[in-house]
């Protein structure tokens, strides 16, 4: 049978005190990877826990089942594909928090159940960049002991990167400038990456020591020296990891948005640049691709 690593089955119900809080399409996702990596650190065999968009987004909700059934489907394609079965503890855990009454504090706490004692539960899920006020004060006093990481990305890369997503998971691939045009009108691509609007209520609601805001461009120029900043933060010893230099998510070759639509993208993300300007510095611009 295979042994889970890190795994307690008899875990008692308990909190994350590393939480990734975003932004959508800036790093979270090999952060969760790297991270996981670390023998003091605990993550669910599954990303995002989108606990508190949930309860703070309604438009979320319709497609969070999705979520959590395609969060089951990998973990089963998973060991088929090594010729194993699904380890009972994973499978007994899964149904836990798939099945039943969701998204209750309880249900929260039974995520990181697993995690055994010394190591220290995390959260990633960019989707909390996002939340509302009421949200983001609900976070901080829910988990006060809570560190939160914020990564933020160059504006236009980050859009673009999700526009491209979003086409990939539609199989639609736009022929011509008006077409490309026509997508670029989803405001979804502007709220996820509308840093001017949220990282303030982050940033009101968290001191310094609780919320640590990172360049996206450090993960190619220097990762171990972006992971150490996060093991300061955390609390955590140096670690060894492994693919630092890994991309996750190659972008769709098929999809190249021209230059026209580009352009309209960064006109009208202009003032998200001034803001990461005004409010990080120059050195810091200079970072965020």
């Amino acid at each position: 049978m295979t042994v889970l690593p890190k795994w307690d089955p008899e875990g008692a119900p308990k909190k994350p005190q590393i939480v990734g809080i975003g932004a959508q399409k800036a790093g979270t996702t090999w952060l969760g990877q790297m991270i996981a990596q670390h023998p003091q650190v605990w993550l669910p065999p599954f990303k995002e826990a989108q606990f508190f968009n949930h309860r703070f987004v309604p438009e979320h909700r319709q497609w969070l089942p999705w979520h959590f059934r395609r969060a089951r489907q990998n973990q089963e394609k998973r060991y088929a594909g090594k010729g194993q079965e699904m380890p009972p503890e994973l499978d007994a855990w899964l149904k836990r928090i798939t099945t039943g009454e969701m998204f209750t504090n309880r249900w929260y706490k039974q995520v990181f159940a697993p995690a055994p004692e010394g190591t220290i539960p995390c959260d990633i899920t960019p989707e909390y960049s996002t939340l509302p006020e009421e949200g983001v004060d609900f976070v901080a006093d829910f988990l006060p002991k809570g560190r939160f990481i914020y990564i933020i990305r160059h504006p236009v890369d980050r859009a673009i990167s999700q526009l491209k997503m979003n086409l990939t998971r539609k199989k639609k691939h736009p022929k011509g400038v008006e077409a490309w045009l026509a997508e670029i009108d989803d405001p979804v691509l502007y709220d996820r990456g509308d840093y001017a609007t949220y990282v303030p209520r982050w940033t009101s609601r968290l001191p310094q020591d609780r919320l640590l805001i990172l360049p996206f461009g450090q993960i190619a120029r220097d990762p171990e020296g972006f992971m150490r900043r996060i093991e300061g933060f955390c609390g955590l010893d140096p670690f060894g990891y492994r693919d630092l230099g890994a991309k996750v998510f190659a972008a769709n070759g098929e999809l190249s948005v021209p230059a026209e639509a580009r352009a309209k993208i960064r006109e009208r993300l202009e003032p998200q640049f001034a803001f990461i300007e005004k409010t990080f510095g120059k050195e810091f611009s200079a970072l965020i691709r």
